[in-house]
């Protein structure tokens, strides 16, 4: 799994650029990968809990809607990225992107293009300072991600009695939603396909 997520390997599998320029609502998302004590691990944020914020207290990776003045889709990325953990990812390696998703809060009939990109994040950890979008911010390892013993069938309630799919980490904090199709993604275009109901 490491030989699958060095940048070279992710380099080659991703789609290359920013995402098409849209008229609708857009937002870009960040994926920062790096070397870590227990091999490749992936930044995560959890949101804070606010009312009024449909994705509330869940699992995510930084990032956030497009602004006018950003000059594409890795901009809007980069600088989400700032603002919520005050991480420059600028002078970061972009390793590309994975397929655009269409997001927004699944009781509403709101949507947005949501297009994640991945950076490659070189040395020690980068210090974070969390705004007060961010409750916390997490490196995971790629081998929890894999790990099939943490995939659960995972309750929402304000969605009813569904149950949808999701990697448990760090105690019970939950992968789901739209940032576990991403992951789905990405494995699937590494070869390394996740077990997971999708």
């Amino acid at each position: 799994m490491e030989d699958a997520f060095s940048a070279n390997r992710l380099s080659d599998v991703l789609l290359p650029g920013a995402a098409q320029p849209r008229h609708g609502p857009s937002a870009a998302v960040a994926a920062a990968v790096r070397n870590g004590e227990h091999g490749t691990e992936v930044l995560f944020i959890e949101r804070s809990a606010q009312k009024g914020d449909p994705w509330s207290g869940q699992m995510a990776f930084p990032g956030g809607r497009t602004s006018p003045t950003d000059a594409d889709s890795v901009a809007t990325a980069i600088r989400e990225t700032k603002e919520e953990l005050d991480i420059d990812l600028s002078g970061t390696q972009v390793l590309g992107r994975l397929s655009d998703l269409e997001g927004g809060p699944r009781e509403t009939r709101q949507r947005l293009r949501v297009t994640p990109h991945l950076f490659w994040v070189p040395g020690e950890r980068p210090l974070i300072t969390p705004n007060h979008e961010v409750a916390t911010a997490l490196w995971i390892p790629v081998e929890q991600l894999v790990d099939e013993e943490r995939y659960i069938e995972y309750p929402y309630p304000r969605l009813g009695s569904d149950l949808w799919p999701g990697i448990v980490i760090d105690g019970e904090r939950v992968i789901w939603g739209l940032t576990l199709r991403m992951l789905v993604d990405l494995f699937s275009r590494l070869g390394r396909p996740l077990s997971i109901r999708t």
